[in-house]
């Protein structure tokens, strides 16, 4: 099968490629600053990559974070901006994807989920729960056999790490990755997947 991974460059969507390559999928990476280029911000360059890979069977977001925020202090901008990265730049991107994939073609999405409250989560939390709504109520409304889910993992070990932080409270790039592969490779949809 023919996927599409957007955010192929970081450390989750790496993972989620090599599995995928791994499971005997092609593998089209896509990033802002790889060689197949797309900015979930810019709806441009979303149809720009489905032009550019116009016999994609899957296609998988990896991409988009939206930052933690002071509610109190935030400004409308600030918080318009995440909303626009991580909620309705993935909202386009399947929007798009399903006029351009085949019959039961699937697309997934990545949300996120944390075991209590997070100061600075307000907008995140927003976010996710936008992104699992969307998707459930979505999958009923898919023509042809498409699907769509989203995988809602919680902190990833490498970027713990990568912050300086005890990775021990993070999940393995490589054990999240598998959720997005049966995503991929399974019939079910509008569902919320949490490795």
């Amino acid at each position: 099968m023919k996927v599409i991974v957007v955010g192929a460059s970081g450390t989750l969507g790496g993972a989620v490629a090599a599995a995928l390559e791994d499971a005997g999928h092609v593998v089209v990476r896509a990033s802002r600053r790889g060689p197949v280029r797309v900015d979930l911000e810019d709806a441009s360059s979303i149809d720009a990559l489905f032009a550019a890979v116009p016999d994609a069977e899957a296609v998988l977001c990896c991409a988009a974070s939206g930052p933690l925020v002071d509610l109190a202090s935030v400004t409308d901008d600030a918080f318009e901006r995440g909303l626009r990265g991580k909620l309705l730049g993935q909202v386009a991107l399947a929007r798009r994807a399903l006029g351009c994939l085949g019959d039961n073609g699937s697309v997934t999405l990545t949300a996120g989920t944390f075991s209590s409250p997070l100061a600075g989560g307000s907008l995140g939390a927003l976010v996710n729960a936008g992104l699992e709504g969307f998707v459930r109520n979505a999958a009923a409304e898919l023509p042809r056999g498409l699907r769509i889910n989203v995988v809602s993992p919680g902190w990833i070990r490498e970027t713990l790490e990568g912050l300086g932080l005890d990775g021990a409270g993070g999940t393995a790039a490589a054990v999240v990755a598998r959720s997005y592969v049966e995503c991929v490779e399974g019939s079910g949809s509008g569902r919320t997947i949490v490795p």
